[in-house]
């Protein structure tokens, strides 16, 4: 019998990086995971790959994978990445960030580089909150959910990602949840192999920081809450409508690939 020694996606992995920081529950592994997967299956070459990633927990992504890879300052990963995409077109430069990152500090990046549609990949991996400082409430934190700044319950409308995503310009917007392993890394593939602004929200646990505050318990039992309340609609229309309520138990979560239209990409 054959003992395999290694794995397919290891050459892809900085294991002298190992153990990660990441806290027990954490679903920022697992889009690690499925983004080297995607990396591995796309058939480019690792060494036109490049990985971008900005600060907070999201933003040590960027550490454990074997591309060429930054971590940049805070809320500047898009601006950095769109200067490596823009001088050198023949790369896939994919941007992995968090919430607070991307849409709070780097919310005016993240607008104009979706109007200009700029050649790159963007991850945002939503937890609902700033979880590296403290759990404080962030632009993605539902209405009535608690963090440390808000312990009665966040009363500001948050974003919605991908509507967002969809009325700044993106050619390619999708939603999806640590739990849809599968479908999470196929609209991170069709990213790598699609010319434009590609934005995907994958929903994560954050269970140190946001779930313990909102009675969501372990990360495992918040992919549950996931499994349970998840619908997929893949080309849903009315954006505008798919808000997310973490609060109320009977509210659906929407996730699919919403958006895939062609539009001229900048300086491509």
């Amino acid at each position: 019998m054959t003992v395999a020694t290694i794995h397919p996606i290891d050459h892809l992995m900085r294991a002298d990086r190992l153990p990660h920081i990441l806290c027990a529950g954490c679903g920022i592994g697992t889009v690690i995971h499925s983004y080297v997967h995607a990396i591995n299956e796309s058939g480019i070459d690792p060494d036109r790959h490049v990985c971008v990633s900005g600060i907070g927990c999201s933003g040590r992504a960027a550490g454990y994978v074997n591309v060429d890879s930054y971590h940049t300052t805070h809320g500047r990963a898009l601006p950095f990445a769109l200067g490596i995409a823009v001088h050198n077109p023949e790369l896939t430069v994919t941007v992995i960030s968090g919430d607070g990152d991307l849409i709070a500090i780097g919310g005016n990046h993240f607008i104009h580089a979706a109007r200009r549609n700029v050649n790159l990949n963007v991850i945002c991996i939503n937890n609902f909150n700033y979880g590296m400082t403290g759990g404080q409430v962030g632009p993605t934190t539902p209405v009535g959910a608690r963090g440390t700044t808000a312990p009665r319950g966040a009363v500001e409308q948050p974003f919605n990602l991908p509507h967002l995503a969809k009325a700044a310009g993106a050619s390619f917007v999708a939603r999806w949840t640590v739990l849809h392993v599968r479908q999470f890394t196929d609209a991170v593939l069709r990213s790598m192999e699609k010319k434009g602004f590609c934005f995907t929200e994958v929903l994560s646990p954050c269970p140190t920081s946001f779930g313990r505050r909102n009675d969501l318990g372990e990360g495992i039992e918040e992919v549950e809450m996931y499994r349970q309340r998840c619908r997929i609609d893949n080309g849903a229309g009315e954006l505008e409508q798919l808000g997310i309520d973490i609060v109320d138990p009977s509210q659906p979560i929407t996730v699919g690939n919403f958006v895939d239209i062609e539009r001229e990409v900048f300086l491509g």
